[in-house]
């Protein structure tokens, strides 16, 4: 997943910042590689926390929705 993210978003950040020039390859491949190394651990490290928060909010909106239907 970090690899395509970095992928797409260094080549979009490289064309809109430099325009199609003759070297955007080699620009875009610097920046890809420096946008890998950033995302790769960014995703490792959060990637736990935000599944956990996500199970939180689903879990409390099962539960609310639960006790609405028994109510009614």
């Amino acid at each position: 997943m970090s690899l395509f993210m970095s992928c797409i978003i260094s080549l979009i950040i490289c064309i809109y910042n430099f325009g199609l020039e003759n070297n955007i390859i080699v620009t875009w491949l610097n920046a890809w590689f420096l946008s890998f190394i950033v995302s790769f651990p960014t995703i490792i490290l959060v990637s736990p926390i935000i599944y956990r928060l996500v199970n939180l909010m689903i879990s409390d909106e099962y539960l609310n929705a639960c006790k609405t239907i028994k109510r009614a």
